[in-house]
């Protein structure tokens, strides 16, 4: 059999109320050049006995034992994949009819690039954004780019940081050189560490305006969930000890440290702060476990610091806005190019 252009992975978790909807919509692509592999993490809810696939031609399901996280879910999904191209999508998640088609043209426009990421919108509130891919302050906080903002400031297409994990595009063999995601992470962060993984060794992410995902939001784990803090907390503080190269973590260190405890004394009035704590206690105990060599530690650096400092974002104001952090898509180009002559 004939190797599919992109292998479309969903890991499943309880996702009753949406994974019918993802793959019927799935099932509506007029781009057709796919295989979907469907990797259940040992629901409870009956999402799997109750989900009908035959609309899909080419099709895979994956029982696990137990609850593996997304990471490690999604890594042991990509060894059955057989595509040129992994994408990743989350079960809260309903794709336009064209989406795939939009995927297929942007990969044409931008030949030398590895990542994709698509355009967001809110499953319950079509008019709001969910978010235009994943923007990374350099102080050490990742956010959804766009989150609840009007549809009328959707970005044109052009390069965010990295990816969200809810409808990532990553070519399949150098997701494998770098070791896929990172399964101490669980959930959570786990796509912003591989895309920031990615770019140190030069790889680059484009935004797709036209690719357009509907997203229920963390509908499934729930997105102020204490679960969903303590991850969110642990995994982001990870992210930014295991891939931020020296020169940069000596001078963003400080703000880190304010803005960590500005967070911490705001989540009193949220509720959250529990978790936040508990996040931020399990996040220092893992800092030597997670710098050490593994099979997801970050390779030799080829992109220039300048470089870096550019793709990331320094004002907090915007990261506290939500705001989309979308540059020019050859807005970096020369000075890589410099760097790899």
């Amino acid at each position: 059999m004939a190797s599919p252009r992109f292998s479309v992975i969903i890991v499943n978790y309880n996702g009753l109320d949406f994974l019918q909807l993802c793959v019927n919509s799935l099932g509506r692509q007029t781009y057709t050049d796919f295989e979907l592999i469907i990797a259940d993490n040992a629901s409870s809810d009956g999402s799997m006995e109750a989900l009908d696939t035959q609309q899909i031609k080419d099709c895979q399901i994956i029982l696990n034992d137990g609850n593996l996280g997304y990471a490690q879910g999604n890594n042991e999904a990509t060894q059955r994949a057989r595509g040129e191209w992994l994408v990743f999508l989350n079960p809260d998640t309903v794709v336009n009819p064209d989406w795939l088609a939009e995927v297929n043209a942007g990969l044409k426009r931008h030949p030398g690039v590895a990542m994709f990421g698509c355009a967001q919108f809110d499953l319950a509130a079509t008019d709001l954004l969910d978010g235009v891919g994943d923007a990374y302050l350099a102080f050490g906080f990742p956010w959804r780019g766009g989150f609840g903002h009007n549809v009328a400031s959707l970005p044109d297409e052009g390069e965010c940081f990295s990816p969200c994990g809810a409808s990532a595009i990553i070519r399949a063999d150098k997701m494998a050189l770098h070791g896929g995601f990172d399964e101490r992470f669980f959930c959570y962060c786990e796509d912003v560490d591989l895309g920031f993984r990615m770019r140190l060794a030069g790889e680059r992410c484009i935004f797709l305006p036209k690719a357009i995902v509907k997203h229920a939001g963390s509908g499934i784990s729930g997105r102020h969930s204490d679960f969903a803090v303590y991850h969110g907390t642990r995994n982001r503080l990870w992210t930014y000890a295991k891939n931020m190269p020296w020169p940069l973590l000596a001078v963003t260190l400080p703000v880190n440290m304010v803005l960590t405890v500005y967070l911490l004394v705001r989540s009193f009035s949220g509720g959250t702060t529990h978790p936040m704590w508990r996040g931020l206690r399990d996040g220092v105990k893992g800092l030597r476990m997670i710098r050490q060599p593994s099979r997801w530690s970050p390779q030799r650096r080829i992109i220039p610091l300048s470089v870096l400092a550019r793709a990331m974002a320094w004002n907090p104001w915007r990261m506290s806005r939500r705001a989309p952090h979308i540059r020019e898509a050859a807005a970096l180009l020369p000075e890589r190019a410099t760097a790899e002559a």
